[in-house]
């Protein structure tokens, strides 16, 4: 008697598919907006999640590939921006994004948006770290006491980003943790930050670190972009001969 034996090997998701029912990306402050999710091929059952401003809204779970429907309502302002929707079924690591939707506010709306936000006050970029060397996280946080929210905030080594924006829906700072690999990762560091007025942004004070001493010196000015400066301090050839 010859038994056969079934196999069954999930397939890999699709990308989703992400869409506004209502068929336009403007909206009005108080609107219900309808989005749906579905990925239209791979392995069911398929977990659905929804981002906005890459911060997780909701999740939904569906047995075939039939799509979900994510309700929300355009409160306020932060509600407006990025959304995009994952999805995921039983194969390790083989979740899939869709492409991003950009709800903006209709012409009038928008303007007046503009008018009651408030720009974003100089940030402080501070570190909790009291020394620094090869091999160390070095923790670096940047905060505007004062602005309208959302806050975006980018730090820079020597004029260059050195990780994506870090955008803040609270009044909270954002933080970043930088690995010194080597010399070269010492060095000047600021950060920025700026909301919905692009033209109004703000740097942080400059403040000054030794690695011998790591006593803080802040140099306050108002025209200057503030930087942390951390950099080795290298003894004197002749010191280092005197004691041999």
């Amino acid at each position: 008697m010859n038994s056969h034996i079934s196999f069954f090997f999930p397939e890999i998701l699709s990308n989703p598919k992400l869409t506004p029912l209502h068929g336009t990306l403007e909206v009005v402050m108080n609107q219900n907006v309808s989005l749906s999710c579905h990925s239209d091929s791979g392995s069911p059952p398929v977990r659905y999640t929804l981002f906005k401003h890459n911060q997780k809204v909701s999740a939904l779970n569906r047995t075939d590939l039939t799509p979900v429907l994510f309700n929300l309502t355009i409160n306020s302002a932060s509600d407006v921006g990025e959304y995009k929707c994952k999805a995921e079924n039983e194969i390790s690591n083989g979740e899939k994004y869709s492409r991003s939707l950009n709800f903006t506010l209709k012409g009038t709306f928008f303007l007046l948006l503009l008018f009651f936000t408030e720009p974003v006050s100089k940030p402080v970029l501070s570190s909790p770290n009291s020394q620094a060397k090869t091999g160390q996280n070095v923790t670096l946080s940047c905060l505007s006491e004062k602005g309208s929210l959302p806050i975006t905030y980018t730090f820079f080594k020597d004029k260059q980003s050195i990780q994506t924006p870090v955008k803040m829906q609270k009044r909270e700072a954002a933080v970043i943790s930088v690995l010194i690999k080597s010399s070269s990762d010492f060095g000047m560091y600021k950060c920025k930050a700026e909301n919905r007025l692009r033209n109004k942004t703000k740097y942080s004070n400059i403040s000054l670190f030794s690695l011998t001493s790591m006593k803080e010196r802040v140099i306050d000015s108002s025209i200057l972009p503030s930087f942390i400066v951390l950099r080795t301090t290298a003894k004197p050839k002749a010191e280092r001969n005197a004691r041999l």
